[in-house]
């Protein structure tokens, strides 16, 4: 019996419930839990680093911190083609439309590749300096640098290893992608003390070397993934004959894709947008902005993880014409994750301390990244409501709506609450921007999308509209 086989009791294959009759609440559910451990094994690589570097140097720590941004900015401009593959196999498979799915995924596939390599060749060059503009030391901008060099060179790797779990996810097998992580990841641990220290017969790399870790984890990752999108009969299959990018074709990813990467660039623009905020106040706080972040990036996981579930459900239910079912999914999901979080928050401002302790023994940094734990705690509830609308917006096809709401709000609204907040109150009015504007995308998430101006957008070309999306 295979490792999948023996995870069938925990874990349903798609073929084991449908997505598009029956109950909603428990399809969404098993769908969504591969999501969960999944994004928890992603989540992992940035917590295994951020663990020992912080037991390398608080140089090194800080680094990280400023790194990490960068990183997720690199990835988020190439994410938005993922998105549009999940989003067009969903809806065709939704519609019994084999062909159709594999020739969309085939297509990401291709176009996803090329592209992360020309963005992978402009961040190498473009790294130091935009590290520079944060206002960091020097020490920590070469440290951070030398870190982000190795991944841009890596990129292709990371781009087609989330297109895969992308698209395997848009077509409902959400158990494949899992295994493959888990995989890397137990790859990318075992690799990182020894290149970041110089054990064994390895040499001393510091913060380079878990750059290392993780491309050459995550290339592995990415030959597995293509083997079972080409040579497997798990989730939906892509063909090499298919992969060349169809003018025609590109369009319509980019249609969909294009705003699906503002979407997620707004996030990570946000993020670095804060880091000139965050540079005001020096290392212990830059060190506790980077810890704090990646205990939200825990923490969020089901949200993450639901919200990815939910655009699955939603589109799958679009392209089968049953928009009830999209209705009450995304109202499961957001209800959900708001009692979940909120538990969370609480358990989170309880034990703020000992979180941020696991990562560092610097008091000043245990103290400052505690207290951006208890002004974000009390809100946790409120960003999952966000996440589960904006996945079911992403769901339908509207990304341009989704890109609307999470740039306005986590990337202008936070932002400014921030650089106002920090001008006034130190550190503190930078914490409180996190936690205001959670209130503020739960409110104007929910609010869009109960007009029901959703209901227009099947891209399998049945029904589809030519209304411009809102």
């Amino acid at each position: 019996m295979s490792l999948r086989d023996r995870l069938g009791v925990i874990f349903k294959n798609r073929d084991e419930f449908d997505l598009t009759s029956g109950s909603v609440g428990k399809p969404l559910f098993y769908l969504s839990l591969p999501i969960v451990v999944t994004n928890l094994l992603q989540t992992a690589y940035n917590l295994v680093d951020t663990f020992w570097l912080g037991q390398y140097s608080d140089d090194a720590l800080a680094a990280i911190s400023f790194a990490f941004p960068v990183v997720f900015l690199l990835i988020s401009l190439g994410m938005g083609l993922a998105v549009a593959g999940s989003v067009l196999v969903a809806q065709h498979t939704g519609a019994n439309e084999k062909e159709e799915a594999e020739f969309a995924a085939s297509q990401v596939t291709g176009f996803s590749l090329i592209a992360s390599v020309v963005l992978g060749a402009g961040g190498y060059f473009i790294v130091e300096d935009f590290l520079a503009l944060t206002g960091a030391s020097d020490t920590v901008v070469r440290l951070g640098a030398s870190y982000m060099e190795v991944i841009s060179l890596g990129l292709v790797f990371m781009f087609g290893f989330f297109t895969f779990i992308f698209l395997m996810r848009g077509y409902g097998d959400t158990i494949t992608p899992m295994l493959v992580m888990l995989g890397s990841v137990v790859l990318n641990i075992l690799l990182d003390p020894f290149l970041i220290f110089g054990w064994g017969p390895f040499p001393e790399m510091g913060i380079q070397g878990a750059a290392v870790a993780t491309v050459f984890s995550r290339s592995l990752a990415l030959g597995v993934g293509l083997f079972v999108m080409l040579r497997t009969t798990y989730g939906v299959r892509i063909h090499a004959r298919d992969m060349v990018p169809n003018p025609t074709f590109v369009r319509k990813i980019v249609r969909i894709g294009g705003p699906a990467s503002v979407e997620t660039t707004g996030r990570a623009v946000s993020i670095n947008a804060l880091l000139f905020v965050v540079g005001m106040f020096g290392d212990t706080v830059a060190a506790a902005f980077g810890v704090g972040t990646r205990v939200f990036s825990v923490i969020f996981l089901p949200a993450a993880a639901v919200a990815q579930g939910v655009e699955t459900m939603t589109g799958q239910n679009i392209g089968a014409d049953e928009p009830d079912r999209v209705e009450a999914a995304n109202h499961i999901a957001a209800r959900t994750m708001f009692v979940v979080l909120a538990a969370m928050g609480v358990v989170t401002w309880l034990f703020a301390n000992s979180v941020i302790a696991i990562f560092t023994d610097n008091p000043a940094i245990i103290d400052e990244g505690a207290t951006f734990l208890r002004f974000v705690a009390p809100t946790f509830g409120f960003l999952g409501v966000m996440r589960a609308y904006i996945g079911g917006i992403r769901g339908t096809g509207k990304t341009l709506t989704a890109a609307a709401i999470t740039v306005g709000v986590v990337g202008l609204a936070r932002l400014g609450i921030a650089y106002v907040g920090a001008t006034q109150f130190g550190s503190n009015g930078l914490w409180l921007a996190f936690a205001v504007s959670n209130i503020i995308g739960a409110t104007v998430a929910f609010g869009w999308f109960s007009t029901g101006r959703w209901r227009d957008m099947n891209l399998t070309g049945k029904t589809e509209t030519t209304k411009a999306d809102d």
